[in-house]
């Protein structure tokens, strides 16, 4: 009797896993579709109404149109130009801004009377938009790349750095606990225990930064720049090109995609341990 009735569970268990795992497959696929059929029939219903003459092709071109010119431009690596221009200046902030953001963050995590010293300041700093930095950091340092890259500096440092205090403070008290009383040194306990501990936070700082960094390098270069793909886009709207400064538009975009793409996959990798980085 107990042999038929622990045989009869498992077969259910297992008709319970079989049903979940079609679920939840089925749900994977549905919401793979339903990601690319979004994007689809929001440009279907763009092109028909452009067709119609709903839309007016001046203000707002057809995207056979845009796609077109972004293809030319492409082609004649008019694009590629600016684009690298651009990516090689957010590269270079991006980078610096995170390094200077987790070292301030880990001292403002760990040290509460440092927390308490730049708690005023950065508050104050902080809610000030990125573009009202632009002609400031033009006229300490004039129009070379060195005002753009702490530009881009700038705006990635203050997610990197809220980031990294919270995930830092968030550590568990339990682990903390238990290295003290290994008698493990500081510094062992802020590389193995803090630091692992707060990565998942410092990830989702470092992915924000770079989102706003790509939207300070076009701030920057819209105002003063004779290259990059925010000067594209100015210079095409003095021109009236709508489908020029739209493929700027597109392409900063995709390769903002491609980089948070390739950021989530290094989270995965450094993650890897934590259910939350899946």
């Amino acid at each position: 009797m107990y042999s038929s009735c622990l045989r009869y569970l498992r077969g259910e268990m297992y008709m319970s896993f079989k049903m979940n795992t079609k679920i939840s497959r089925f749900d994977k696929r549905l919401n793979i579709l339903l990601m690319f059929l979004t994007p689809v029939l929001i440009v279907a219903a763009w092109q028909i109404a452009s067709e119609n003459g709903k839309i007016n092709a001046s203000v707002l071109p057809s995207p056979f149109t845009i796609g077109g010119t972004l293809a030319a431009m492409a082609q004649s690596g008019e694009l590629f130009q600016h684009l690298s221009v651009s990516l090689l200046r957010v590269i270079k902030g991006y980078l610096l801004g995170c390094i200077l953001g987790i070292i301030a963050g880990t001292l403002m995590g760990l040290i509460r009377k440092f927390e308490s010293a730049m708690t005023l300041v950065f508050g104050i700093i902080r809610p000030i938009p990125i573009i009202a930095w632009v002609p400031i950091l033009i006229l300490w340092m004039g129009i070379d790349e060195s005002s753009k890259v702490t530009v881009i500096a700038f705006g990635t440092f203050f997610p990197v750095m809220l980031n990294t205090v919270y995930g830092i403070q968030s550590t568990d008290k339990k682990y903390l606990e238990v290295a003290y009383s290994l008698e493990k040194s500081p510094v062992r306990i802020l590389l193995r225990v803090i630091f692992p501990s707060a990565l998942p936070a410092i990830f989702t700082g470092i992915r924000i930064g770079l989102g706003i960094a790509w939207m300070s390098v076009v701030g920057a270069e819209l105002i003063a720049a004779s290259s990059g793909i925010g000067y594209l886009i100015s210079y095409a709207g003095q021109l009236s090109q709508p489908d020029v400064m739209l493929a700027g538009v597109i392409s900063i975009g995709i390769v903002g995609l491609l980089l948070d793409i390739l950021l989530r996959a290094v989270e995965r990798l450094v993650l890897k341990w934590n259910i939350t980085s899946k």
